[in-house]
């Protein structure tokens, strides 16, 4: 089990510590609810918590295969809607992985990240749009 500690510091601003290394990060509110947007919004998170997963379970796979997938990235798009309550819509997220892979190896791949924990989690609950860029 892992803690986290979530502190309000007012002006719609957070700060997360994570028990186990104490490392930090803040969250502030967007811009377009108010906040300061000086940081990652709570929202924002759940992507970047998606496109980590993703990566690491790929780099997983990849390791275990002697497959260097080094300099690998995600982009992932937020698309908010305002009713009938605010919320997360859709995630467009595009990997690219730099090298060459056959079909093979690709497909692997996909399937591996397509099981990371954070996407389970999320099941059905949003719409998430995969697209894969292989050599880039």
């Amino acid at each position: 089990m892992v803690q986290t500690r979530i502190t309000y510091e007012g002006g719609l601003r957070c700060r997360a510590v994570h028990a186990p290394s104490d490392s930090t990060l803040v969250t502030d509110a967007p811009t377009d609810n108010h906040g300061k947007g000086e940081s990652f919004s709570p929202t924002d998170l759940l992507g970047v918590s998606l496109g980590s997963c993703l990566l690491t379970i790929l780099g997983m796979v990849a390791e275990r295969r002697g497959w260097d997938v080094a300099g690998a990235s995600v982009t992932v798009e937020k698309i908010m809607q305002s009713e009938p309550v605010r919320k997360i819509a859709r995630l467009a997220v595009e990997v690219r992985v730099p090298g060459a892979f056959d079909e093979g190896a690709r497909a692997t791949l996909e399937r591996a990240a397509a099981t990371c924990p954070v996407a389970a989690t999320l099941g059905g609950a949003l719409e998430i749009d995969t697209r894969w860029r292989w050599g880039a």
